[in-house]
């Protein structure tokens, strides 16, 4: 098994929060959530779902694209 650590950005948005992850926005991991922990919890989801597709469709998942240690938010994924 492999382990992928990925960034998540977290920012208010009006009345709701707004996550992504820089890495695998393009690839649509953006979210959002009534609350800060429910935007987090919602956006470690749906990078658990692209990763899963990315890795059905055969397509490599770059270090550069993940994280080793940040003070930041970050999800990760073990596959």
């Amino acid at each position: 098994m492999t382990t992928y650590t990925f960034k998540i950005v977290v920012e208010p948005d009006e009345d709701r929060w707004h996550a992504y992850s820089p890495a695998l926005v393009e690839r649509g991991a953006a979210t959002w959530g009534a609350t800060r922990e429910e935007a987090l919890a919602n956006i470690e989801e749906v990078v658990r779902l692209v990763v899963a597709s990315m890795m059905a469709q055969g397509e490599a998942i770059e270090p550069a694209d993940t994280v080793e240690v940040t003070r930041e938010p970050r999800v990760a994924v073990t596959v």
